[in-house]
């Protein structure tokens, strides 16, 4: 990779800050599907919806796009710390 994952998450909490979401992890890998995954995995106080993940993703989109960590095609998923732990 062309520059580290501890930067851009990094630079990812700096433009959360004021939303108040926090960045629990940022990871780089190969899913079961063959596809390199960039995974981005938020957490807020008193948890998190599905409008503020979707607000997070689009303040994260441009500074992923911008920051140029490797050249391989990848997805981005964003998604709440809490997304496996959801009931029906």
């Amino acid at each position: 990779m062309k520059k580290s994952l501890e930067e851009l998450k990094s630079k990812i909490e700096d433009a959360l800050r004021e939303k108040e979401i926090l960045v629990d992890s940022v990871t780089y890998e190969k899913n079961s599907g063959n596809y390199n995954v960039l995974s981005v995995i938020l957490d807020k106080v008193g948890g998190i919806d599905l409008d503020t993940v979707v607000e997070a993703t689009n303040i994260i989109n441009p500074i992923v796009d911008g920051y140029d960590f490797t050249d391989e095609s990848y997805i981005l998923d964003v998604s709440s710390k809490e997304r496996g732990d959801y009931h029906e």
